[in-house]
């Protein structure tokens, strides 16, 4: 599945910010490490501020927290905030018989796809990152330095 920088944006933040609460982290730190304009990232941060998943403090210190609940956030509540997850419409070739049926296959990868974005929580992600990190730190500590792959 293929996500928009927007929606990447948006689950890298979370998962930063969900892995210490307590931390106000400024837009800019998290800019820098995912090598993105800071502009850019300050809408995404905006629009998960107006959702209820991060919390803005201004001032000395300030920046952004998380406010949400890590065990029922999922990573397709975000990815709906900033992707169309509504069906394609149709379009004439799909009224052959080789167009229905690529359309049934597209349609059942999308749901399955769904399924499982919808049971992975941003609590799930943060195991899986610590288990990466504590199975190989020094490439961890690398990584978390360089660009992120994008999908």
């Amino acid at each position: 599945m293929k996500l928009q920088q927007n929606t990447r944006l948006a689950l890298f933040s979370l998962l930063e910010f969900a892995a210490d609460p307590q931390r106000q982290i400024p837009a800019a730190e998290i800019a820098q490490k995912y090598d993105v304009s800071s502009h850019h990232l300050a809408k995404v941060l905006a629009e998960l501020s107006r959702v209820g998943m991060v919390q803005s403090v201004r001032g000395v210190g300030g920046g952004y927290r998380f406010v949400g609940n890590p065990r029922r956030l999922t990573l397709m509540d975000v990815i709906s905030r900033f992707e169309d997850v509504l069906p394609a419409e149709g379009n004439h070739s799909e009224a052959t018989p080789v167009g229905l049926a690529l359309a049934s296959v597209l349609s059942e990868i999308d749901a399955i796809a769904k399924a499982s974005m919808s049971s992975i929580t941003l609590e799930t992600m943060l195991r899986i990152i610590e288990r990466q990190q504590a199975a190989s730190p020094s490439q961890a500590s690398s990584k978390s330095k360089a660009k992120p792959a994008t999908a």
